[in-house]
């Protein structure tokens, strides 16, 4: 089990999650559906990456993580964001 940077920022209703060092992404109505659906996908990520020999993996760039932050900026709630680390 490795553990993970993953940051978690309210959009649109939903919270939305974004793993920084593949790039990864989950989304949840509540931050612990999100946390457990991030979790998820980084495993199946994990798994395929493994098992497969063509697949890239690469953290994100500051351009894709500001990216990320300021998606839907003009909403009232967007500006909530929280940083976790996962195990997965």
């Amino acid at each position: 089990m490795n553990f993970y940077t993953v940051v978690i920022r309210k959009s649109s209703g939903y919270w939305v999650a974004l793993c920084l060092e593949n790039g990864v992404v989950g989304q949840g109505k509540t931050q612990e559906d999100t946390v457990n659906k991030i979790k998820e996908a980084i495993e199946s990520f994990q798994s395929v990456y493994e098992s497969e020999p063509n697949i890239y993996k690469s953290p994100i760039s500051i351009e894709e993580l500001h990216e990320f932050l300021l998606v839907e900026e003009k909403e009232q709630d967007s500006e909530i964001y929280e940083l976790r680390k996962v195990y997965a």
